[in-house]
C-alpha cells in the first residue's frame, strides 16, 4: 500500500510539511509506504479548458511543460492521497487548486481514476481561513467518489510564518498522529477486502 502526499506550500520543510509527515508516522509505523511531492512555488498551470483529456482519453493532459503528468501518474498509482496546504487568503495555493483541478478532470473523463481512494486533507494556518481551505481539499475527494479519513477535529495545524512554528501546537500535531493512525486502519481494512473478493 502507499500514501502520497502533496505539499501545496512554497516551504518544502516548513508547518505544512511537518503536518503531513506526522501523519506519516503512524502509516509508515504499519509498513505502508509514503511519499512527499512539492508542488507550491513551481509551474503547476491551471486548467486550460481545452477539453482534449476528454477527446484523447489517454489519462493524461496535454499540457506538457510542468511536473502534472508524472504527479498524477503517482496518485493514480496511489491507494491513499493526502493533500496539503498554507492558507492564502482564505484558501490553498494557487498551485495545489491548480492540480485538484486538471487531477479531478481527468481522473472523471477517464472512468474515474480516483474512485474508492482514501483521501484526506491537510490545512496549515496562522490565523484563520482554514476551514475554507479545508473543503476545497474536500471538494475534490467528494467529486471522485473517495473514501475520506477524518480525526478527533479538522485537520488543520496553527503556526506562523517561519514554517516550523506548528510543532508547538500540541492538538494539531495530535490530532495529525491520529489522522494517520485512522488512515492505516482504513487502508488495511479496504486491502483486506480486496483480497477477500
Amino acid at each position: 500500500m502507499k500514501v502520497i502526499g502533496i505539499n501545496g506550500s512554497p516551504r518544502k520543510n516548513g508547518n505544512t510539511a511537518k503536518l503531513i509527515n506526522k501523519v506519516f508516522e503512524p502509516l509508515e509505523a504499519e509498513g505502508i509506504e509514503t511519499e512527499l511531492i512539492h508542488i507550491g512555488g513551481t509551474l503547476i498551470r491551471g486548467c486550460l479548458s481545452c477539453y482534449q483529456c476528454i477527446k484523447l482519453k489517454d489519462k493524461r493532459c496535454t499540457t506538457k511543460n510542468d511536473q502534472f503528468n508524472e504527479i498524477f501518474e503517482k496518485i493514480v498509482a496511489a491507494d491513499a492521497l493526502i493533500l496539503g496546504s498554507p492558507v492564502y487568503f482564505a484558501d490553498i495555493t494557487p498551485e495545489l487548486k491548480a492540480l485538484i483541478d486538471r487531477a479531478g478532470f481527468i481522473a472523471r473523463v477517464n472512468g474515474h481514476l480516483l474512485r474508492h481512494k482514501v483521501g484526506a486533507g491537510v490545512v496549515s494556518l496562522r490565523r484563520g481561513g482554514a476551514i475554507h481551505a479545508f473543503d476545497s481539499i474536500n471538494h475534490l475527494f467528494q467529486i471522485s467518489s473517495m473514501f475520506t479519513v477524518g480525526s478527533t477535529y479538522w485537520n488543520m495545524g496553527f503556526g506562523g510564518r517561519e514554517g516550523s512554528e506548528v510543532e508547538t501546537d500540541k492538538e494539531g500535531m495530535e490530532n495529525m498522529a491520529d489522522l494517520g493512525r485512522s488512515m492505516a486502519f482504513l487502508l488495511k481494512k479496504l486491502h483486506c477486502c480486496s483480497n477477500e473478493q
